[in-house]
């Protein structure tokens, strides 16, 4: 079976047993704070399983792409190095949502892979449970009773809490897990040595193949366990490792999964897979990162600096420096692999096909960049040798290689490489300090200590906010958190008509007002499908009523900006093509952010045009239709724009403008006259192939026009109130451009004399022809005339000098080459005399400059240098 096949049966087979299935949610998360990437396929489900959101199916079935590169689950360095681990892949999974439990789960799962896929049952074993006293928890004897009916005892292995019990993380629902592992040895080597035995041992080709989880309790704050009210099956069965299984491989890299990209790379680069292990390698990593890169960019998440999008360059760079090194890429070359990838996973994935065109550019041009910043590494790398081999040191400080990883990008695993190939070492220790000084640092600035959730009534909370900004509400529940020792307040209620921050829009503030107080309310966020409002305080008396109110004005002043973002988009898709598509926006009340595809920066006519355009909707006072909660499928039919990169239900809500049609959750105005006004205030590129407008609406726009205002009568009054400001200025213009070049000719003159009357007063001390200078200069005639006098003095001249630019000194010296060659050194002589002159500097070995603070220490500083060169 190719991996399409497998695939699809999977699919078919669960759905026999009546699983709804489902689309694979998007591999960037966005209202979960404890995750960056989808790391199993249990995440789109979580709110379900945490009890936030009701099942719409009890049983669901599906294939979803993961990524696992920080974090608890973290396989970057295994990648390519093993024949099974990699940082994206899919998972195909089946859930149950308070339906049928472990009976049916080890079932189905034994009859899919014996009966349906006819894998050989005498390679299966599976793992239990073996209990854990310290927890009062016991053997899961219940799932070993039922591989009893198809395994011999034999093959049904006892796992410990590491292994067979499954936690979504310190706190929340846990449980039991089974795993279903596979002996993909020959059979001489089964022979040989007994399967069991390489049970969770990392052996290549005795791995698992399925987990399935049995969600049976909740961890509390305080690590205590109680009974989830409704049990809950999540599978997971990594796709690529079934791949290996079926078609007989003994790595997932042989499989049709990754050799089409893998040949491609040889095709490429001109290696042979199969030949060289070094090379192989870096055609596994580059063929298992292409698709990470890929398929997060089509998610919305470009490679950038910081959290997400930080991990996705990482991941890239690694793709790039092991091309680098061992298959001697020095241009970009995995923007070319697209096309295959496209060919193998595009009918799946057809996101992929939509995005061709910008996944490639993204790629190319981090791809360009990273091999510029290895240029540059080697060359600071090769420095720093230098001066280890000068200071006689065979080892190079870790301090010097965290500099090259933090500041450049510079991985340590190439700097250990080029150190190797000179016969030197890092100083690992000294490195994992600073590495590990830096983990602090980011973990002291994102420490959060959360409370268990007081729980005062069960229930949903509702949003009521698109027709109320007030509600009388009470509060569900409620827990502290902690945060740089300053105590927060979440609060979920059961109704709230505060719009929590997602889409692009930020959360609502405004106040919760009983008889007796007002809590203002900071923000209002989504975790897990709960509406959040975060405060300062607790009421009084969380258990009674209250009002729930909205600033309204704040709100009204984002609903404008969020109206806005959609005339926009539908501008720019008129005036630049088709071709534009949202890649994420932000909407606050002072103003909006919209980024999206497109090749090339706009000009001045092309944004006034679309400036134009937004306004001509505005004015037309265009009424808002709301659809809330229909079919996708009629969301579609009406032509309503999606977002790459967002997960939808079966129903959905769209809000249209006339022709703007976009799926939406967010507040809007209810008519465009509502805005304004739009204002675009820049334009510019984030990244390859996305550019970025920022545009404020209505009172900002008023803001602006009376600062500019402002501006141009305090430019006027500067020119004499001149009714043609323009023509003032360029004339004010041209007449300094004529009077600099009247000073600059002025001060060639000026350098020239002085170059003339030091060439008369050459000292010369040991046949060397010393040159000094003391007094007022700018730093730029210093340099001119320090290199005039080495043009005309080639050999044995040694210049220093000492001056002063307003108010700053400045040493500078200057040596010919021949004494360069005997030993003398510019940058050691400056560094040491700057210290006479509170200041420090280097440079070259024939010139260096060193600044300071204390001018009345030059003619000392001088006098130094003359001094520390042994004249």
């Amino acid at each position: 079976m190719t991996a399409k096949e497998i695939r699809e049966s999977f699919k078919g087979f669960f759905e026999s047993k009546e699983h709804k299935i489902v689309p694979s949610a998007p591999m960037v998360i966005k209202d979960d704070p404890t995750l960056m990437f989808t790391n199993a396929g249990m995440n789109q489900f979580k709110d379900i399983i945490l009890g936030n959101q009701p099942a719409k199916y009890k049983r669901v079935a599906d294939s979803q792409k993961c990524l696992r590169v920080s974090g608890k689950h973290n396989d970057l360095e295994e990648v390519g190095h093993d024949t099974y681990h990699h940082t994206m892949f899919e998972m195909l999974g089946n859930w149950s949502f308070g339906d049928y439990f472990k009976k049916e789960a080890i079932e189905w799962a034994w009859e899919y892979l014996v009966d349906v896929l006819k894998l050989d049952p005498n390679r299966l074993y599976a793992t239990v449970f073996e209990g854990s006293p310290a927890e009062g928890l016991e053997r899961d004897n219940e799932a070993a009773g039922l591989w009893a009916q198809f395994l011999p005892a034999g093959c049904i292995v006892n796992g410990n809490r590491k292994d067979n019990f499954w936690e979504m993380g310190d706190t929340g629902p846990c449980g039991p897990c089974s795993e279903i592992h596979i002996d993909l040895r020959s059979d001489a080597e089964r022979a040989a040595v007994d399967g069991l035995t390489l049970v969770n041992e990392s052996h290549p080709q005795v791995i698992e193949i399925w987990n399935l989880v049995f969600m049976q309790y909740n961890r509390k704050a305080d690590g205590s366990l109680e009974g989830l009210p409704a049990k809950v099956i999540d599978t997971g069965m990594g796709f690529e490792r079934l791949c290996m299984a079926m078609q007989g491989k003994i790595s997932n890299y042989d499989t049709d999964v990754f050799q089409p990209i893998i040949k491609e790379i040889g095709k490429l680069t001109g290696a042979e897979y199969g030949k060289d292990e070094q090379k192989d390698i870096a055609m596994r990593v580059i063929s298992d990162h292409i698709r990470t890169i890929a398929f997060s960019i089509t998610d919305g998440q470009l490679p950038s600096n910081a959290k997400a999008g930080y991990v996705i360059r990482r991941i890239l760079r690694r793709a790039v420096r092991y091309g680098y090194t061992f298959l001697e890429q020095k241009q970009a070359f995995m923007y070319k692999l697209i096309p295959v990838l496209i060919e193998s996973m595009g009918d799946a994935y057809p996101e992929l096909v939509a995005q061709k065109t910008l996944i490639e550019k993204v790629i190319k041009e981090e791809e360009d960049a990273f091999l510029h910043t290895l240029e540059t590494g080697i060359r600071l790398l090769d420095k720093t040798m230098a001066d280890a081999k000068e200071a006689g040191r065979t080892v190079v400080s870790g301090k010097d290689a965290f500099t090259l990883y933090d500041t450049f990008g510079f991985p340590l695993d190439l700097t250990e490489l080029i150190l190797r190939e000179n016969n030197m070492t890092v100083d690992q220790k000294e490195f994992d300090v600073e590495m590990q000084k830096q983990k602090e640092r980011a973990r002291n600035a994102a420490a959060v200590e959360t409370g268990d959730w007081v729980v005062l009534k069960e229930g949903n909370s509702e949003f009521v906010g698109y027709d109320d900004t007030s509600a009388d509400v009470s509060i569900l529940r409620y827990r502290e958190v902690k945060q740089k020792n300053k105590a927060f307040y979440q609060i979920v209620l059961d109704q709230t008509p505060f719009y929590a921050e997602s889409g692009g829009q930020v959360g609502d503030t405004g106040w919760l007002i009983t008889e007796d107080e007002q809590i203002s309310v900071l923000d209002t966020k989504k975790e897990n499908n709960l509406i959040v409002h975060i405060t300062t305080k607790l009421p009084l008396h969380p258990e009674f009523m209250m009002l729930a109110q909205v600033d309204f004005a704040k709100r009204a002043a984002t609903a404008a900006n969020h109206s806005a973002t959609h005339l926009l988009d539908e501008a720019l898709r008129e005036v630049l093509g088709m071709h534009v598509e949202q890649k994420g926006s932000l909407v606050t009340s002072e103003g909006l952010r919209f980024d999206f595809s497109h090749f090339q920066k706009m000009t001045d006519e092309e944004i006034r045009k679309v400036e134009h355009l937004v306004n001509e909707k505005i004015r037309a006072n265009i009424t808002q239709t709301e659809y809330r909660n229909i079919p996708i499928a009629q969301a579609k039919e009406l032509g309503a724009i999606a977002l790459f990169g967002e997960k939808y239900g079966d129903e959905v809500r769209v809000i249209q403008f006339g022709d703007s049609i976009e799926f939406c959750g967010g507040t809007h105005v209810e008519a465009t006259g509502n805005i304004g006004m739009m204002k675009i205030i820049s334009e510019s590129s984030i990244a390859a192939g996305v550019r970025r407008i920022e545009a404020i609406t209505g009172v900002k726009v008023e803001e602006m026009m009376d600062a500019v205002q402002d501006t141009l009568s305090d430019l006027r009054a500067l020119f004499n109130n001149t009714p043609d400001l323009v023509v003032a200025m360029r004339k004010y213009l041209e007449e300094n451009a004529g009077l600099r070049k009247q000073v600059e000719d002025f001060m060639k003159e000026k350098q020239a004399l002085l170059k003339d009357k030091l060439l008369k007063n050459i000292q010369e001390v040991n046949g060397i022809k010393v040159i000094k200078y003391y007094g007022p200069m700018p730093a730029e005639s210093v340099k001119n005339i320090a290199f005039q006098l080495r043009g005309e003095i080639t050999d044995d001249l040694f210049f220093v000098a000492g001056t002063v630019d307003a108010t700053k000194p400045l040493l500078t010296v200057m040596v010919s080459d021949n004494l360069v060659a005997n030993g003398m050194n510019a940058g050691q002589l400056v560094r040491e005399a700057a210290k006479l002159i509170q200041g420090g500097g280097g440079g070259q070995a024939h010139f260096a400059t060193a600044g300071g603070k204390n001018a009345d220490g030059l003619n000392a500083a001088i006098d130094k240098v003359i001094e520390l060169a042994k004249l």
